[in-house]
């Protein structure tokens, strides 16, 4: 992320970005019979990479849009630092969003796209080839969009997003099209960003980056939430996994299921160990005179723990629709 506030942005240097939360109160959109968001209330902290979770249909997308002004709500408020984004001074100053690469005009160059954002909001034209450098799109900037890659599209609209150097980031599928090298680009940019004391809201299904990317995670499943919570706490509650490799995985596994253990074969000599921990299950296997060739401890995976939890929710929904 730049470091000093460039001349035409409103942000300055050592300023506060504490009051730039986003609000949701009770916010809610039908269309038609079916609620795409049901009565959200959150509250997206600055200061942290929020994440921003669930399957297909869940309404995320749909939640970006409200607080981006793209769609009204049905009942409920969202808000910007308490104004709703169409009571915003200057928007693009304000919140910087990413929702869809591919609605760039095709016909446009890099440059002129963002030339003409910066000249409709008060900014300097200066600011085009700063956002560009940060961006790296500078070697391409008079390419027309439709020409670009999808990756590099991704990295225009961002570069649209920081125009006016904004205090919030709202980014839907941020990640999609970008090489390795350009998902490390965007999760160091997005974690500075955070730590400069600004919100960010990412929504993504990558949840490995993800589990490097956010602090803190929300979760929705059929337009409502069931999870607003720390990244390291949602961690820590699950239940940690040890992978094993031994000439005799199938004893092993039998011997570690008789001590209640859940174990999974991942292979003809390799089991991932859930209910023990390593070293228990390396006492075991030494008091039984199993040999082993590798024997380490797994931190929890984020997609783990997102399946189990929207299988949960899917549980309770069946139950109730039964009921």
């Amino acid at each position: 992320m730049a470091g000093p506030v460039r001349r035409g942005t409103r942000n300055v240097p050592g300023r506060s970005y504490r009051r730039w939360v986003i609000e949701m109160r009770t916010l809610t959109k039908r269309f038609g019979e079916r609620t795409a968001v049901d009565a959200l209330t959150v509250t997206v902290r600055s200061g942290v990479v929020t994440g921003f979770l669930g399957p297909n249909g869940a309404g995320k997308s749909t939640t970006l849009r409200m607080v981006l002004g793209l769609d009204l709500p049905t009942a409920g408020t969202v808000a910007v630092a308490g104004r709703r984004y169409a009571e915003l001074d200057a928007p693009l100053r304000t919140v910087g969003g990413v929702l869809d690469p591919t609605g760039l005009h095709p016909g446009r160059r890099g440059a002129d796209h963002l030339a003409a954002l910066a000249a409709s909001n008060g900014l300097s034209r200066r600011r085009v080839a700063e956002v560009l450098d940060q961006v790296e799109l500078t070697s391409v900037a008079e390419q027309r969009a439709g020409d670009l890659s999808l990756g590099m599209r991704q990295r225009l609209v961002l570069a649209a997003a920081l125009l006016g150097d904004p205090a919030v980031l709202v980014l839907d599928e941020p990640i999609n099209g970008l090489d390795t090298t350009g998902v490390r680009w965007l999760r160091t940019l997005l974690r500075r960003f955070a730590a400069e004391g600004r919100t960010v809201l990412l929504s993504s299904h990558l949840m490995s980056e993800m589990q490097q990317t956010a602090d803190h995670l929300l979760v929705l499943h059929a337009g409502r939430l069931i999870a607003d919570v720390p990244m390291q706490q949602l961690l820590q509650q699950a239940r940690p996994a040890v992978a094993v490799r031994s000439p005799q995985a199938e004893q092993l596994r039998r011997l570690l299921t008789g001590r209640g253990a859940q174990v999974v074969h991942n292979g003809a000599d390799a089991l991932t160990v859930t209910g023990l921990d390593a070293s228990r299950v390396g006492e075991a296997a030494r008091a039984a005179g199993i040999g082993l060739h590798e024997l380490r401890g797994e931190q929890p995976a984020l997609e783990d723990v997102y399946l189990q939890m929207i299988a949960a929710a899917d549980g309770r929904r069946a139950a109730a629709g039964a009921a």
